[in-house]
């Protein structure tokens, strides 16, 4: 269906060499889609560009620290000159790092700040240096939260703050920006990449995200790409400031 090809579309992915990011990636090329993945590292950003031109469609290499204002704005610029006006903006770069998580009382405080640093204020900073392209063309902001964002969970606190900020921010942005932009959210549950493999490999804990799941099982990246390729293009025209749980109906219990 005409609806769901993006063809002829630009598309921004943060975070987008790895785990999930790489499986948008991937999505949003094999819908029609010229795709950027920005990330930190250049060996990275040049694999999976590579990836894209594999499925048909142009990419470029361009890293960027989406904590960094500055850097970002370089990125975007760089992607707009090897692509073109972006058309679609999807925020999924975040981190959870081991001095983030434990009990309240042990979470360091500089690991607190950038863990919001990036995950929200990153999205942020994307969302308004991509504002003026988005808005020109009738595009999309994408932000990928997390189950996180939708209920809490232990141990996580920086984290959770930030994915729950980041729903608050969809929101919010899909009330400034409509009718011209649309801006949306998914909220995925635990999903199999090589950033998850501990959990994945651990019988013991994979057991408890299971049983917690009512689909029994760990999500696959493309099981995340499909939404978020939803939500990019024209199938999805009618929706804004909408929050889809990805997570096997983890949060329906």
């Amino acid at each position: 269906m005409d609806e769901f090809d993006l063809t002829g579309k630009t598309a921004v992915v943060t975070g987008g060499s790895r785990g999930i990011g790489r499986g948008i990636v991937h999505g949003l090329a094999d819908a029609g889609a010229d795709v950027a993945p920005l990330s930190r590292s250049t060996d990275d950003v040049e694999q999976v560009a590579a990836e894209v031109r594999n499925r048909g469609r142009e990419s470029c290499v361009v890293t960027a620290d989406v904590a960094d204002g500055e850097d970002v704005a370089r990125a975007f610029d760089a992607v707009r000159d090897e692509l073109g006006p972006l058309d679609v903006v999807v925020n999924n770069a975040g981190i959870n790092p081991d001095a983030a998580l434990g009990t309240p009382e042990r979470v360091d405080d500089e690991a607190f700040d950038h863990v919001l640093d990036v995950n929200l204020g990153g999205a942020f900073t994307c969302a308004r240096v991509a504002a003026e392209d988005l808005a020109d063309r009738g595009g999309s902001l994408v932000n990928v939260a997390s189950v996180g964002g939708l209920v809490g969970l232990p141990r996580q606190h920086p984290y959770v703050a930030s994915k729950h900020g980041l729903v608050g921010l969809t929101k919010s942005l899909a009330l400034d920006w409509a009718p011209d932009v649309r801006v949306n959210c998914v909220a995925p549950g635990y999903v199999a990449t090589d950033l998850t493999a501990d959990l994945v490999e651990n019988d013991e804990l994979a057991a408890s995200v299971r049983e917690r799941t009512p689909l029994d099982r760990f999500a696959e990246p493309r099981e995340i790409a499909a939404p978020v390729a939803f939500l990019a293009g024209a199938a999805a025209s009618y929706i804004t400031g909408g929050v889809l749980a990805v997570d096997g109906g983890w949060t329906a219990r």
